[in-house]
């Protein structure tokens, strides 16, 4: 997902291509716009963090794109490719390192494992949807 820092910014374009020319297929691919209520619900799992209210407020805040991407081994690549949570932390050329102007309003959201790639996917995505 490119957030809305990101897309304010307006580095979708070059979030997109990067993910291309990293070799990931684009499976599905969509603009959209999460209330708080649907953000509340992609982010649950941090239901209990400190943080949960601050990052709906954030995630609800503007346009998104959400993407189901593919590739071998695409949760792994993805997660070099987008770099740590912190950009102060990111490797030199990975996308949050260029993009990402703090932990909070980090650019992109990568799924942490096949299976929370699979339900986050059908959060945004039909069957119909993915190609």
């Amino acid at each position: 997902m490119i957030k809305p820092d990101a897309m304010r910014n307006g580095h979708a374009g070059a979030i997109i291509d990067r993910f291309i020319k990293e070799g990931f297929r684009i499976v599905a691919l969509k603009q959209t716009k999460l209330s708080q209520e649907k953000a509340g619900e992609f982010y649950a799992v941090h239901k209990e963090r400190p943080f949960y209210g601050e990052l709906v407020e954030f995630m609800s805040s503007g346009v998104i794109i959400a993407a189901i991407l593919e590739k071998e081994n695409a949760v792994t690549a993805f997660r070099e490719l987008i770099g740590a949570t912190n950009p102060a932390q990111a490797a030199e050329g990975t996308i949050r390192k260029l993009y990402a102007t703090s932990v909070g309003e980090n650019a992109v959201h990568g799924s942490d494992s096949d299976e929370n790639a699979k339900i986050e996917g059908s959060f945004f995505f039909s069957g119909l949807e993915q190609f």
